[in-house]
């Protein structure tokens, strides 16, 4: 028998004893693995295929590309077939496409197989997701899903020094770590145990309330908020930063990925504490105060003295993200009822990789209006702006703290 979900008066009991969350955790590991083991072997690519400097960008565009047009899709047969008739399918495309970039000595060919693996990799980011989200429901869930952003900061700062270390052998290696995905695709087929909703309505009413719901006001604007947020680490963390921090104070690729890393503590550090936090202060006060260090972060970071200090505004930035991101989710998660989650779970991320997109483009618009600190102002300006909207996205009448 599957798991009913708890009700929110339902007696405590320890999340990390549950089997089902730990393969959601490993999914977790498999959704950052594609981009964050790649990343540090770019230049060791152009050098192997003697490309020119814009093509080893490509392996990552070829990964990300197949997302953008099937999560949705996914997402809707989750709903229609079952979690784990899409997520093990998943793993393994995921898993073979994977570890046969490792074998190819052809770029155009590498870049086939990538785009294969993005057709695996797809679904992950939004079924861990839905899976959690089905699990637990009130305070275990916005508790479960805190712990599952912190393991996915765990995974892009463990992950690019993994594979620095294996591409020191043979540039390859890094691209055979997701075999790994084949035995927890086994795993999730024999062990997970996930609700099931209790009935399935026909295709076309299932689609009509499914638009239905996400055409809210509420929905869209948690939608939005998504986007923007990850434009916002698009366009300032991961592009405008390091270009910051090298014109700025002279920084190395070494110092640069030292700093950027300081993303992955703050946030981890507030994700881990979602649960407890969300006991004593309401989720959207924990949202608007995850814009108000997005804020702080574009603030600080033009008026740093040095190197060493740019951590602090880093800081802020990812314990932001540790209260935005997993309360985003769960909010959705709450508005969304179970036969129409997998779909609402898989927009969200379809809407994630539109603001990964418009990020580093609207970054350099900014760039060029304002110059490199007008970037990061830019980003202030837009930070308090999104925490006023999720105020009045989120307010509710007699919503007290933790509900």
């Amino acid at each position: 028998m599957p798991p009913t979900l708890p009700h929110r008066d339902a007696p405590r009991r320890s999340l990390f004893a549950d089997r089902n969350l730990w393969l959601a955790f490993g999914v977790t590991l498999m959704v950052v693995m594609g981009v964050s083991s790649v990343a540090p072997i770019l230049p060791d690519l152009l050098q192997a295929f003697g490309l020119g400097p814009t093509e080893p960008g490509l392996v990552i565009t070829a990964f990300t590309l197949p997302g953008v047009f099937l999560t949705p899709l996914l997402g809707v047969l989750a709903d229609r077939m079952g979690r784990k008739a899409v997520l093990v399918p998943s793993l393994v495309v995921f898993a073979v496409f994977g570890a046969a970039c490792g074998l190819v000595r052809d770029f155009h060919l590498l870049l086939g197989m990538r785009l294969l693996q993005g057709v695996g990799a797809a679904a992950l980011g939004a079924l861990n997701v839905t899976v959690i989200s089905d699990l637990y429901a009130g305070r275990e869930r916005i508790t479960a899903l805190g712990y599952n952003a912190a393991v996915l900061a765990l995974g892009t700062t463990l992950y690019p020094a993994l594979a620095g270390g294996l591409a020191h052998f043979h540039w390859s290696l890094p691209f055979y770590l997701p075999v790994l995905a084949l035995p927890l695709a086994l795993a999730v087929g024999l062990g997970l145990r996930c609700p099931a909703p209790a009935e399935r309505p026909a295709l076309g009413q299932y689609m009509r309330a499914a638009l239905r719901l996400a055409a809210t006001g509420r929905v869209a604007g948690l939608l939005g908020v998504t986007a923007a947020t990850f434009v916002l680490l698009y366009g300032l963390v991961i592009t405008f930063l390091p270009l910051f921090l090298a014109q700025r104070f002279g920084a190395s690729a070494w110092a640069i990925g030292a700093v950027i890393a300081a993303a992955s503590l703050g946030n981890g550090l507030l994700a881990t504490q979602l649960g407890r936090l969300s006991a004593r202060v309401s989720q959207p006060t924990l949202l608007v105060a995850g814009f108000c260090l997005y804020c702080a972060f574009g603030v600080l970071v033009p008026r740093m003295p040095g190197l060493v200090w740019s951590v602090l505004p880093v800081l802020c930035y990812g314990g932001g993200m540790g209260l935005i991101v997993p309360g985003v989710q769960a909010l959705l998660a709450e508005h969304a009822p179970m036969e129409h989650r997998g779909a609402f779970m898989a927009l969200n991320g379809w809407v994630l990789r539109l603001g990964q997109t418009l990020g580093p483009l609207l970054g350099a618009a900014a760039h060029a209006a304002w110059g490199m600190d007008g970037v990061f102002y830019a980003g202030a300006v837009l930070s308090a702006a999104l925490a006023g909207l999720t105020a009045l996205l989120t307010a509710r009448p007699g919503r007290g703290p933790g509900r």
